[in-house]
């Protein structure tokens, strides 16, 4: 794929998202008494410097990850493989956990150095699925310029994983979606 026909699928999922987090479903993670004010998120420009394709190292022993959740529960996660790559010159691991062996799709949750300054304190996410984020070759494509804030950002109704420490990461990630722009103090 082209840089212009990737960046462009990555602003066409922008901003189907956005009409739907401000649309009047039932299914948006918006407070209804917030979306006459939602005017879209506000995310980096795409970049592809934040765009891997990458072999995942599966683990021989999946082992079992508590993570605690933003209203106090937990839930188990596998420990299914890890990514390596290199960004601004350093090497980072980050983990990929499934809830259940027999689902495809890997959960990439992480925190970064603009965690709590332009991005989510708490962290961001990944959802990787085989058909979308595989290569013809079988690798993975790691595409931070698809993270995405978890629903508990945007409305107390939800609770969100934090992200375990394993996947904090020493650099920035300037790229996806940054911090909420509407406050229910606004």
């Amino acid at each position: 794929m082209q840089i212009s026909e990737w960046k462009a699928e990555i602003e066409k999922e922008r901003k189907v998202k956005d009409r739907f987090f401000g649309s009047k479903y039932p299914g948006s993670p918006i407070p209804a008494q917030d979306r006459p004010r939602f005017r879209g998120l506000e995310y980096y420009p795409p970049d592809p410097n934040y765009r891997f394709e990458l072999e995942l190292h599966e683990h021989s022993e999946k082992q079992v990850v508590r993570m605690a959740y933003t209203k106090g529960n937990e839930e188990d996660f596998l420990r299914w493989g890890e990514f390596r790559f290199n960004i601004v010159g350093k090497e980072k691991i980050l983990q990929a956990y499934k809830r259940d062996p027999r689902e495809e799709m890997l959960f990439v949750p992480f925190r970064d150095a603009t965690s709590g300054k332009e991005t989510y304190g708490a962290g961001r996410y990944l959802d990787l699925g085989p058909e979308r984020d595989r290569t013809p070759e079988g690798k993975w494509i790691l595409d931070f310029n698809r993270a995405y804030n978890p629903w508990c950002v945007y409305s107390e109704d939800y609770t969100c994983p934090f992200v375990p420490t394993e996947n904090w990461l020493q650099v920035a990630i300037c790229a996806g979606e940054k911090n909420y722009p509407l406050r229910a103090d606004d």
